[in-house]
């Protein structure tokens, strides 16, 4: 199987040469997934990290009412992972499952600790994925508490243009902390100006 697309992210990212992303990447296995079907359960402990090469990928809870509530909308390519939960090896607090049919590549625990403790480079890498999810996070919470919903839509529209011809409107209605005729409101409007 062709690993370019993975190693074109760790290059995206980081100046890295090609035979370190190389090692980094040799134990990684691809495989594929159908839409709709679980990456990770709540409650599970996460054994593999996931590169995801192709596709769509949703995070979510349940709330007091039962209702799914969608955390974050994973686009590739990316790392997709309950990062505490693979590393502390302690039981996942969301559902991690495809929107779309996905591509992947996976490892291990075991071969994400060699390469940290053996490449330089992969540490580095790992920093700055790190931050750079930080920073992710970090926004959309501030988002969430300062800006109306449809900014936030405006701005999902502006920086992620193709979530809305694959991902279904009730899952990003529920990712901008919205319901659905709230979702359905802002765009009836939006078509009218």
């Amino acid at each position: 199987m062709n690993k370019s697309p993975i190693n074109n992210y760790f290059h995206s990212l980081f100046d890295i040469k090609e035979e370190v992303v190389g090692k980094i990447t040799e134990t990684f296995s691809h495989f594929e997934l159908k839409a709709n079907e679980v990456l990770l359960n709540k409650d599970e402990i996460s054994t593999k990290t996931y590169f995801l090469e192709k596709g769509y990928v949703r995070s979510f809870i349940l709330n007091e009412d039962n209702e799914e509530i969608t955390t974050n909308i994973y686009a590739a390519p990316c790392f997709v992972n309950d990062f505490l939960s693979f590393f502390r090896q302690q039981p996942a607090k969301e559902t991690y499952q495809t929107i779309t049919a996905c591509s992947f590549w996976e490892t291990g625990l075991e071969n994400v600790q060699h390469n940290f403790h053996n490449i330089p480079e992969f540490r580095e890498f790992s920093r700055l994925l790190f931050v750079l999810n930080y920073y992710s996070i970090h926004d959309r919470l501030i988002e969430m508490a300062n800006q109306k919903a449809s900014t936030r839509y405006f701005n999902l529209m502006k920086k992620h243009p193709d979530t809305f011809q694959f991902v279904p409107l009730k899952i990003i209605a529920s990712y901008l902390g919205i319901k659905d005729s709230s979702l359905s409101r802002i765009r009836r409007d939006i078509h009218k100006m």
